[in-house]
Parts: structure tokens; sequence; C-alpha cells
């Protein structure tokens, strides 16, 4: 189990979890944003990417990579389900992947 230092409380890794699943989803909004683009929409498509590239840019990058790397010392230890470990994992290539899978669901749907 994860603990802040400060305060030694347990820190949620569904909460962490739930980042992920909001970034995922801007990333989607952002995609199909740019994908309809209706008049007058400049400033809120450039609010969505500017958000996009908060969420995905090296810092978030930075933050997956300490993530995993936290993940698979804990995994190595036993100290972690591999379950849990593989969900981990998993999140960050759907994170990271969002745009390439949004694109091929459109491209199979004929859009």
């Amino acid at each position: 189990m994860f603990h802040t230092i400060s305060q030694g409380k347990p820190l949620s890794l569904r909460r962490a979890g739930a980042g992920f699943s909001l970034a995922a989803g801007l990333n989607l909004l952002a995609t199909q944003a740019c994908a309809q683009d209706p008049q007058g929409s400049g400033p809120i498509l450039n609010a969505l990417l500017w958000i996009q590239g908060s969420l995905l840019g090296n810092v978030a990058t930075a933050v997956a990579v300490i993530a995993v790397a936290m993940v698979g010392f804990m995994m190595l230890t036993g100290r972690l389900n591999w379950k849990f470990g593989a969900t981990v994992i998993f999140g960050c290539f759907i994170l990271f992947g969002a745009a390439t899978i949004v694109g091929g669901i459109r491209q199979a749907a004929g859009g």
C-alpha cells in the first residue's frame, strides 16, 4: 500500500485511476473537437488542446513512468497483487494510446 510521507495515511490508487480516466476522456473530447471543428469553436478547441497537452505532456509521462516503476518494484517484491499491477500498466497504455484507439474506431465505423 502506498503511504504519503507527511501524513502517514494511505494514498488511494483509485483516485489516480480516476485521473487517468479523466485524461483519457479529455483526450477523446479533444480528438472529436478536432474532427468536427464547428464555426466559433476556436477558443474552446484551444482550451481542450491545452488541457490535452498538459495531461499527456512531459510531466504526465514522467509520472506514468514513476508509477509503472513503483508498481513493478512492488510486484517484484511480492507486495502487490499481479492483477492490480497489470491493471495499472494497462491503464497507462489506454491513456497514452487513446487518440490512436479512437482513430481506429472511427475508421472502422466509416467516419
